[in-house]
């Protein structure tokens, strides 16, 4: 129920606040909105870094020519030259400038679908149509965006000066007077920006649950008499929101059925802490098991657990990587890859989002020129990418990414935090979903705080890697054992989706959330909002733009019992505010056209169905391949 500010951590600094958005809107109308490359139509450009990365410089640089912006020269080579740009599903004279990016793979493509589809023919790699839809920002949104913050910046300032002087009463907490001639601890914008925009619309966020977050939840009534500065509880719950911000996907958040009962039977057994590391005295069995099991599951000959997600990345890519060695990240890396990269001591290099040509560049320039002064070859390349990025809903286009790792002679760190257990027909992640061989990856890492309903975190791999991991890694030598019932939940819920406990429960809740993702991205598409991300991704990113939005947005929604995720500046880029759902297994048709139906009402109220390119309702058919195929009518 609350947005992840992880990635606000890097924020802007420095810069005087008025004379940042003067530069951000001259900025903006100089370059002209979101780019996109002609022929697979993913935008390449003008997506700043939620968490800055480490040596990043911003290149604004527009795109344009003849050729893919996106695929890269051995994926051209793989597939017999370009393709052609997608074309969101409707006719060609229809289709305005929706941008969408449509794979067909080990199908050969007629020129009549070629017309129809305008796909592009990577016939080697692909083996399921792929699609992506990023429909740009409208010029007439964008301006109003940054004239919205302008304004809200003015009146901060007007309003600090005011409490400069006691005509408005100060909340702020301050420094003691001998501590005045101190440096500051926050960066000045970051802490104007919480106070006097952030506080606003504070309500939205850390609302406090009083149930499971399952499909359904309770919240605490809270109330504010200071403009969000203070919170006060009403005694009142609001019972049965459907929880639409939680990445239950698989709904293994439960407090019934048979994990819950495993849980509660080891508690009794092992109790519900170790107080020793893995390395002393705090190996259970269930540790071992649990660890056999998820290599098992993943393919790979060997893997090993952590007790936190953040940390799995954040303390083992140090691990892996030193001084002399090179990290490529994916511009729109998850906070914990680019705290664990810059942990490391290793070069950075970031290259666009899902930008495949912008990746083998580096690769390209990393292995001509070597390190920097001593030209040096590196000692290692390691490239970090994500399964499914939680704030774009995008998927990884990891055949591309596989094929440059095997052309360059890189190594991949593949984090699988939220496709794992989310896509492939039997919940084995984003390799699973694009027919590859699991070996194909170095690294695979993955949390089970998501699609499983527990805590922690993996990495799987060959045995030499995870062996030298276990003596290496600082999350392995040093933090606590996983606690037993989380170890259960685990073992499990696992289970379950593998099918070893004797049902089809796990197979038919992956099933389950396939068909929920499409019908509720394609029935908000229909109602005339623009969604980022893949088709098959249930994060489902939902655009608002305008910062007044973004607090309304999230009243509305609970005021009709609707649990949503906002999210705003300094998370996203300036003017690409939105509300983040993630789509369970556990949500009924019936909850899914509630909160639809919802949405469209708050939609109307607010002004935010954007979109200028609709697609045609679809009549009710069963879920199979053709699902993915857009209305051409």
């Amino acid at each position: 129920m609350g947005v992840d500010f992880r990635y606000a951590a890097g924020g802007i600094s420095g810069s005087w606040s008025l004379r940042w958005w003067l530069l951000g809107c001259w900025g903006f109308l100089w370059e002209g909105r979101s780019c996109y490359c002609p022929v697979t139509a993913l935008p390449i450009a003008h997506h700043r870094p939620r968490f800055p990365h480490a040596l990043h410089v911003c290149d604004r640089t527009r795109f344009g020519s003849k050729t893919s912006m996106t695929e890269s020269s051995a994926i051209r080579e793989a597939n017999g030259g370009p393709g052609h740009g997608a074309a969101n599903g409707l006719k060609v004279g229809r289709n305005g400038w929706v941008k969408n990016q449509k794979h067909h793979h080990k199908k050969p493509s007629s020129c009549a679908e070629e017309k129809v589809h305008h796909s592009a023919c990577n016939g080697g790699l692909y083996s399921r149509p792929f699609y992506e839809s990023f429909e740009e920002t409208p010029m007439l949104v964008a301006v109003l965006t940054y004239m919205g913050y302008g304004i809200l910046t003015i009146f901060g300032y007007l309003r600090d000066f005011m409490r400069q002087w006691k005509i408005e009463k100060c909340h702020i907490a301050r420094e003691r007077e001998e501590q005045k001639d101190f440096v500051p601890l926050y960066q000045d914008f970051e802490n104007f920006y919480t106070r006097n925009l952030y506080m606003r619309i504070r309500d939205n966020w850390n609302r406090p649950i009083c149930s499971v977050p399952g499909d359904k939840m309770d919240l605490v009534e809270r109330v504010s008499y200071d403009y969000n500065w203070t919170f006060g509880y009403t005694g009142r719950v609001v019972k049965d929101v459907i929880n639409m911000g939680s990445y239950n996907y698989l709904g293994f958040a439960e407090n019934t059925g048979s994990c819950a009962e495993a849980a509660a039977e080891v508690t009794v057994k092992y109790g519900v802490g170790v107080s020793s590391t893995r390395q002393e005295m705090g190996n259970l069995d269930r540790h071992e098991e649990m660890e056999k099991l998820v290599a098992r599951f993943l393919g790979v000959e060997s893997a090993m657990a952590f007790g936190m997600g953040f940390a799995t990345n954040s303390m083992n890519i140090p691990a892996l990587t030193g001084k002399g060695c090179l990290i490529l990240s994916d511009e729109l890396n998850h906070a914990s890859l680019v705290l664990g990269a810059r942990l490391s001591g290793s070069t950075i290099r970031v290259f666009k989002h899902n930008n495949m040509q912008s990746l083998e560049k580096l690769l390209r320039d990393a292995i001509v020129h070597g390190q920097p002064r001593t030209h040096r070859p590196w000692k290692k390349i390691l490239i970090l990418v994500e399964g499914i990025y939680s704030m774009e809903g995008s998927i990884i286009r990891l055949p591309e990414v596989i094929a440059l790792k095997k052309k360059y002679k890189a190594y991949l760190y593949l984090d699988e935090a939220h496709s794992i257990g989310a896509l492939g027909p039997s919940g084995r992640g984003v390799v699973e979903y694009f027919g590859l061989d699991p070996t194909d990856v170095d690294i695979m890492m993955g949390t089970f705080t998501k699609s499983f309903g527990a805590a922690g975190g993996y990495i799987g791999g060959k045995k030499e890697l995870i062996d030298y991991l276990r003596s290496h890694s600082h999350s392995a030598v040093y933090a606590t054992s996983m606690s037993p019932p989380v170890v259960e939940q685990i073992i499990t819920s696992m289970k379950c989706i593998m099918g070893e406990d004797g049902t089809t429960i796990g197979r038919e809740r992956v099933q389950q959330l396939a068909e929920n993702t499409v019908y509720f991205r394609r029935r908000l598409r229909e109602i005339g909002f623009i969604i980022y991300g893949n088709n098959d991704s249930p994060v489902v990113p939902l655009m608002l733009y305008l910062p007044a939005k973004i607090g309304a947005f999230g009243r509305e929604m609970l005021k009709r019992n609707i649990g949503v995720v906002v999210v705003g500046f300094p998370a996203t880029p300036i003017i690409e505010s939105r509300a983040r759902f993630c789509v369970s297994a556990s949500h009924t048709k019936e909850m899914l056209d509630q909160a639809l139906n919802a949405i469209s009402e708050v939609g109307d109220l607010l002004q935010v169905k954007y979109s200028r390119h609709r697609i045609l309702p679809a009549l009710d058919r069963p879920f199979d391949e053709s699902t993915y195929e857009e209305c051409e009518d």
